[in-house]
């Protein structure tokens, strides 16, 4: 167990180190302590960690019968006594597919240009990658993986959702009215729902109905920001959102399922913003309401608008059609996390900003370690 949820190249020392609590040490009295990264798993394949301890048992009485053993220790005859324990493997996922909805949790068609190297993917029911790979390191599924991933694992443990508690900490709705952009219901929207320009402030923001950019926007404030938005849309509209050095946000979408509104970043433009790395939001840069089950799909992430986040989108009830080139914020770690009901890639979809989650404050997605002989 311990091998397998350090998962590391020094997985093998941590196993060493951990027998060795048990007054077992390698090269001591005998002993030979051998760790694995690449056991065969009785399920199938050989992706499992294995320990095997191998230890010379003098023999006394058995001599007496002729039987000198297999092996010699300090002129003593010995037999060699082995007992080996294999457990599963722990990975962390950049993109998890929780695909409650019954859907297939990844999918694409023929995209050769799709790049994940680096990261590893998680279907809670099938996966089927047609034409390419996705270049991810690993890619498991619940059911049926079909070339999804360097590696490819089906028939995996079902990961749980993570991060729905976080919706307890959503601000109780101020909210009375939601205005809604002209396009969408002919009324023009308050000075308060269109935002450019620099803005310093921390803490809560809530705006009620839609957000439209009018002009770059720059968040300057020095501390987080929690930028809820009930009934409405973020819409870019051809602009920059961006967090300062020492500001960070947090973009919750909440409200009603009913009522026609959309609940998601829209529109072309570039979302550049890094989550807090502290605090109750810590890893998280945009949440949807897990209560919300409609208005919340996404038919060009990453790509209109740009998405140049640091931290967790979260998107559980979300269809979410993957696109262009996801890289960290101007002003954030190399981290990125993304949570969807399902996925489909056409064509392109790269996750450039990985492996720095530790420093950004993100706990990723993982499945865990297993026990299993």
């Amino acid at each position: 167990l311990a091998a397998s949820m350090n998962g590391q190249s020094n997985y093998d020392t941590e196993a060493r180190a951990v027998v060795a609590l048990y007054g077992i040490t390698d090269g001591t009295n005998g002993v030979t302590v051998t760790p694995s990264n690449t056991a065969v798993c009785p399920t199938g394949g050989n992706n499992c960690y294995s320990v095997t301890v191998t230890r010379a048992v003098p023999l006394f009485l058995a001599q007496v019968v002729g039987y000198m053993g297999d092996v010699v220790v300090n002129g003593q005859g010995s037999v060699a006594l082995a007992a080996t324990s294999v457990a599963s493997r722990a990975t962390e996922y950049c993109v998890l597919a929780l695909a409650s909805s019954g859907a297939e949790g990844i999918h694409t068609n023929g995209a050769p240009k799709a790049n994940l190297a680096g990261c590893n993917v998680m279907s809670n029911t099938s996966a089927t990658c047609n034409g390419h790979n996705l270049n991810a390191d690993i890619g498991d599924a619940h059911g049926t993986n079909t070339n999804c991933g360097t590696v490819e694992n089906s028939n995996t443990s079902v990961v749980s959702d993570p991060y729905s508690q976080y919706a307890r900490q959503i601000p109780s709705n101020i909210c009375t009215v939601y205005p809604q952009e002209p396009s969408r219901r002919g009324t023009q929207l308050p000075a308060s729902n269109l935002w450019s320009g620099n803005y310093s402030t921390v803490g809560t923001q809530t705006v009620c109905g839609d957000l439209q950019l009018t002009g770059n926007v720059t968040l300057t404030g020095s501390g987080s920001i929690l930028l809820v938005i009930v009934n409405g849309q973020l819409d870019l509209n051809g602009y920059t959102l961006q967090t300062a050095p020492g500001t960070t946000l947090t973009v919750v979408f909440t409200g009603s399922s009913s009522g026609g509104y959309t609940h998601a970043p829209t529109g072309s433009g570039t979302l550049d913003i890094a989550a807090p790395t502290s605090g109750p939001w810590a890893g998280v840069a945009i949440y949807q309401d897990p209560s919300l089950t409609s208005g919340v799909d996404i038919s060009a992430a990453g790509n209109s608008p740009t998405w140049d986040i640091t931290g967790l989108v979260y998107l559980p009830h979300a269809s979410v059609t993957f696109s262009g080139a996801v890289n960290k914020s101007s002003n954030g770690s190399s981290c990125f996390v993304l949570v969807v009901d399902n996925l489909l890639i056409n064509g392109t979809g790269s996750i450039l900003s990985h492996s720095g989650c530790g420093s950004a404050g993100l706990v990723m997605p993982v499945s865990r370690s297993k026990l299993l002989n």
